[in-house]
């Protein structure tokens, strides 16, 4: 069949507007290429129409420098359009690249409510409540058993004014302990002054290095 009537030319893929936009800017810098080519003629021509005096050779440069600048204004008008259209198409592909993100959004919130319900009929909010309700009553039951295992057994009967009074006592008498006065009565034996061995005088009576009187020795 294919040798009788050919082949058919396989279909191409529809345009889309990102290739579109590459396109359109692609042109558009040809033409920025083109202008700036423009503008180095236009540059040239009047630097020589500076070094000119008047008359026709200065007049001939002119013209060419106006068909130049009428060709730049031609592409300069071209390449507002491509700008223009650019534009609009890339305006065009963000409304539909976030409807699309809007869709995917959606559908994924949609997934997300049906998790919820799923995971959400296991949950029994009665349940919940009365498991609450026993922790909090094994919470006071425990506080009341360690109340009784506090309770103090065989502790007589003081009066509160007697304890005061006791209490009162008891601070005089750690005051008293606490003063150190009396040390202050009791002078410190002076440190030897003499070195030992050394022989010194108290009056008339030799005294050793201990300030004691020393006893004389008798003749053998």
């Amino acid at each position: 069949m294919n040798r009788l009537f050919g082949k058919g030319k396989p279909k191409e893929p529809p345009p889309n507007l990102t290739d579109c936009v590459s396109n359109i800017d692609s042109r558009g810098e040809s033409i920025d290429k083109k202008i700036a080519r423009l503008d180095g003629e236009l540059n040239k021509y009047k630097n020589q129409m500076k070094k000119m005096r008047d008359g026709p050779s200065k007049n001939m440069v002119k013209q060419k420098a106006l068909r130049v600048l009428k060709q730049r204004k031609m592409y300069e008008n071209q390449r507002e359009q491509l700008g223009n259209q650019s534009f609009n198409l890339e305006q065009q592909n963000f409304a539909i690249q976030t409807l699309k993100d809007t869709k995917t959004t959606v559908d994924a919130m949609k997934v997300g409510v049906k998790d919820f319900k799923k995971a959400y009929k296991n949950v029994n909010i009665d349940n919940i409540e009365n498991m609450q309700d026993e922790l909090e009553d094994m919470m006071e039951q425990a506080d009341e058993i360690q109340d009784v295992l506090g309770r103090n057994y065989g502790m007589p009967e003081v009066d509160d004014d007697e304890l005061e009074a006791e209490l009162d006592a008891l601070g005089d008498e750690i005051g008293l302990d606490e003063d150190t006065s009396y040390l202050d009565e009791v002078a410190a034996p002076t440190a030897p002054t003499a070195d030992p061995g050394a022989e010194s005088m108290r009056g008339d009576v030799p005294v050793d290095e201990f300030g004691l009187p020393q006893i004389p020795q008798t003749a053998k």
